[in-house]
């Protein structure tokens, strides 16, 4: 059925390591999501005009509630304190290329955890081939694949590639998740995905409940 989660279900998790709402989603979705989703290198820039590119702050003072917010947000999930890279916003184009070749030796996830914390945590700027280095070092990357991988074409190709399938299935910025055909957007994608699920689970669980025997059913009163 068009819509129901089965664990062929397809699920995946959108990021950009340029992004402090997507580095927040990706230290909750491991334990919030309830569902297993394949973490998706994407080009926030290249996903249209919906896509926030922080830069578009009308006044030093807005800029400085969003700062303040983030910062919060972060406190509340238990983070270490928020130290903002400089420059902010960065070009993610490096960084990204190398999270595509993480994704193809199935490293993914740790690089982006790890360079995730060295942008937002560490105020390292990601632009810088040195700060990338120390995060995939920190999952176990070659250094010197990791340097002739991010500048391999193919490698952009296969971010862009990945960038256009995602905003053809719908997404518009990052974090996003899409589980099966929905997709989820913004800063609480990963709570309204995990609400997603848990409500087209509840009727095959409920279904399953009431075809499976009870044990010592005929000592049942």
């Amino acid at each position: 059925m068009a819509g129901s989660f089965t664990a062929e279900a397809t699920s995946a998790f959108y990021f950009d390591l340029a992004s402090p709402l997507a580095y927040l989603a990706a230290e909750r979705v491991l334990h919030v999501l309830g569902a297993p989703a394949e973490w998706q290198p994407v080009l926030a820039r290249e996903l249209g005009a919906g896509a926030e590119p922080f830069s578009a702050f009308r006044c030093e003072d807005e800029e400085d509630i969003f700062h303040a917010e983030i910062e919060r947000r972060a406190q509340a999930q238990g983070l270490q304190p928020l130290k903002w890279p400089s420059p902010f916003p960065f070009d993610s184009a490096l960084a990204m290329r190398v999270a595509t070749y993480a994704k193809s030796i199935g490293r993914t996830v740790p690089f982006a955890q790890a360079a995730f914390r060295q942008a937002f945590a560490g105020g390292a700027d990601l632009e810088q081939i040195d700060f990338v280095l120390i995060a995939a070092a920190a999952c176990e990357m070659h250094p010197t694949a990791v340097l002739g991988a991010a500048k391999l074409r193919s490698v952009a190709e296969q971010l862009s590639a990945a960038t256009a399938l995602a905003a053809r299935a719908g997404v518009t910025d990052v974090p996003a998740v899409r589980i099966a055909e929905r997709v989820f957007v913004g800063e609480r994608s990963v709570e309204d995905a995990a609400a997603h699920v848990r409500e087209v689970r509840s009727p095959e669980d409920a279904g399953r409940a009431a075809n499976t025997p009870h044990a010592g059913g005929a000592q049942a009163r």
